[in-house]
């Protein structure tokens, strides 16, 4: 009996997904453990397993978004015995029998998933006439695309058949653009940034700091650093331990609203933006006021490395107080930060220039950088925010401060 390949439960609140790769082929044999498909989500990203061996056969093609607890493909088991059992190698598809001349009926009736469903009625295509490929004339996203490219068979608009509705595509349009479905993340990303704007009252104010000391601790302690530990040390774990000694300053900017009530937090789990090619998320550093820097630095790279492998946990981006944006490793001199909520403050870092700067009445060239903090002015006044500012550039600009927490 064939054994059912369904989408797991991810996390709490994620109700989709978009199949981003599978991993095997249709038809080809797996063994129990094997990767099948790698699962996208608006959080993370997760590897699904194969419980079984058997033959597999895809049910929902790789691109798809699809429910959580949806059928996405079968495992037919495959005995010792079985001189028909396949081989790794793909199958060439079976024939797809000749429509049938009966009345198609309803399209309820139809195999397909809910997303190829739903993508077919917004295209105007009518499922009782289209020829699934899949298992058992299983429907896929692929079979309904076919039938959209009928319509590209001359200009203007079309009533075709097998289409509920006119179908119009300007003549040359597929050269002028490209259309893309938005990822889980991305859309995650946008929802959040759009809510972000319109939940709080933000403002932005801006420093700047002076990096000569910074630079040059690194610099004289580097190689010590790495034949200790065994990492190098960065500017980030600077700028995450001065942020510290800010928030225990400013105690509002590590507090946040819940309906009428103003938390503060007593805690220090600092959330740290790190660029992805599926986009920005915003793991957290726990406890930072009791890691040293060496934690704080190898904290950074193990993100860095899940996020890289597509690894991220739901848990490792919940929970932050506060947040830091590096844009100056995309060479970014200055920008307003949007907040992360419930949070209610971000920490905008830029590229460090070469700029003249007035010191003891001359002027003089200096690596500087500006800072830029958005805080939400519900809870925080622009008398904190800007207090705030001048601890963490103290702590910049004098690094030995970190280390006697003056």
């Amino acid at each position: 009996m064939a054994v059912d390949v369904r989408i797991p439960t991810v996390g709490e609140s994620i109700t989709t997904g978009t199949i981003a790769k599978w991993h095997q082929a249709n038809g080809a044999t797996v063994q129990q453990g094997d990767t099948l498909l790698t699962l996208e989500t608006d959080k993370v990203s997760n590897d699904l397993e194969a419980e079984s061996a058997g033959v597999l056969q895809i049910l929902v093609d790789e691109g798809e978004e699809v429910d959580i607890g949806a059928v996405v493909a079968t495992i037919d088991p495959v005995t010792a015995g079985d001189a028909s059992a396949p081989s790794n190698e793909v199958e060439k598809p079976a024939a797809v029998p000749a429509p049938s001349q009966e009345p198609a009926g309803s399209e309820d009736n139809v195999s397909v998933s809910p997303t190829v469903r739903k993508f077919a009625q917004d295209q105007g295509v009518d499922l009782t006439k289209v020829e699934g490929t899949g298992r058992k004339g299983f429907i896929t996203k692929a079979d309904v695309e076919v039938a959209l490219n009928l319509a590209k068979k001359g200009e203007g608009t079309r009533e075709l058949t097998g289409f509920k509705k006119p179908v119009i595509e300007p003549k040359g349009s597929e050269s002028r653009f490209t259309r893309k479905k938005m990822s889980p993340l991305r859309r995650k990303i946008a929802t959040h940034l759009v809510n972000a704007q319109q939940s709080a009252a933000i403002l932005t104010t801006f420093n700047e700091c002076d990096m000569t000391a910074v630079m040059g601790m690194r610099k004289s302690l580097q190689e010590a650093f790495k034949v200790k530990y065994g990492i190098k040390l960065g500017f980030m774990s600077f700028f995450i331990k001065a942020v510290v000694e800010a928030l225990k300053s400013v105690p509002s900017v590590n507090g946040r609203i819940d309906g009428d009530d103003m938390i503060l937090n007593h805690y220090y789990d600092i959330g740290v933006a790190v660029g992805t090619e599926r986009g920005l998320i915003v793991p957290v550093l726990r406890d930072c006021d009791q890691k040293n820097f060496a934690e704080i630095e190898q904290g950074i790279i193990d993100y860095a490395n899940k996020a890289r492998e597509g690894k991220i946990e739901f848990s490792d981006l919940q929970g932050g107080v506060f947040t830091i944006s590096n844009g100056g490793v995309y060479g970014s001199m200055l920008s307003t930060p949007i907040l992360n909520p419930p949070q209610s403050g971000i920490l905008g870092m830029h590229t460090i220039q070469q700029r003249p700067v007035a010191l003891n009445g001359e002027v003089v060239i200096r690596p500087m950088m500006y800072l830029a903090l958005s805080y939400d002015h519900r809870i925080v006044d622009g008398k904190e925010a800007v207090t705030f500012l001048v601890r963490l550039k103290e702590c910049i600009e004098e690094p030995t401060r970190l280390l006697v927490e003056v």
